[in-house]
């Protein structure tokens, strides 16, 4: 019934819409909340000598006590480099350095900071949800395209539709679901 053109249109779809559930996910991840997690610096980049690297490439990051994040670099010359990044970043951290690791000690987060991240969560939800409706909207123009050469028929467009509306709705309801658990993360004292 559906012939391998139709196929690809709804697995590109599909494959787009996950990406931005996955960029989100990422995204989200980096938002700083109550407890210290690697995901808050791992992607923080670090100019390692000429050449923008994410820190996960240069050090082994943990939390051993819920508010600190223990930075240990692979390279012990990039110390410096690693620890101006993260002065830079917009973590409005300051590390410590013993020559061996670098400590990250985060204060608690402040009603106003909590706010201001639940916010910023919002923008990101809202810009993923936009991305699946690009998608969406691509898709069906793309069957559009097909049923106006004839290549379908016009149930099978509407059929089609109401397939590419339903995983637009799955994937909306990701995101939404995403943002839900980060919002409670980032409030919870």
């Amino acid at each position: 019934m559906e012939d391998g053109l139709v196929r690809e249109i709804l697995k590109d779809a599909r494959e787009r819409m996950d990406k931005a559930v996955e960029v989100l996910r990422d995204d989200l991840a980096s938002i700083r909340s109550g407890r210290a997690s690697p995901a808050l610096v791992e992607k923080l980049p670090v100019d390692y000598y000429g050449t923008s690297t994410p820190l996960m490439q240069l050090a082994s990051i943990t939390a051993p006590e819920p508010r600190m994040l223990l930075i240990r670099p692979f390279d012990p010359s990039s110390m410096s480099m690693i620890e101006r990044a993260i002065m830079m970043s917009d973590l409005g951290v300051n590390p410590s350095n013993d020559g061996q690791v670098i400590r990250i000690v985060l204060p608690p987060l402040t009603e106003e900071r909590r706010r201001e991240l639940v916010r910023v969560v919002h923008k990101r939800v809202e810009e993923a949800r936009v991305a699946v409706r690009n998608v969406r909207r691509d898709a069906i123009a793309d069957l559009r395209d097909l049923e106006r050469e004839k290549m379908i028929s016009e149930d099978e467009y509407h059929r089609l539709v109401d397939k590419v509306d339903e995983m637009t709705k799955e994937h909306i309801e990701k995101i939404n679901d995403l943002g839900e658990r980060k919002e409670k993360e980032i409030l919870e004292v």
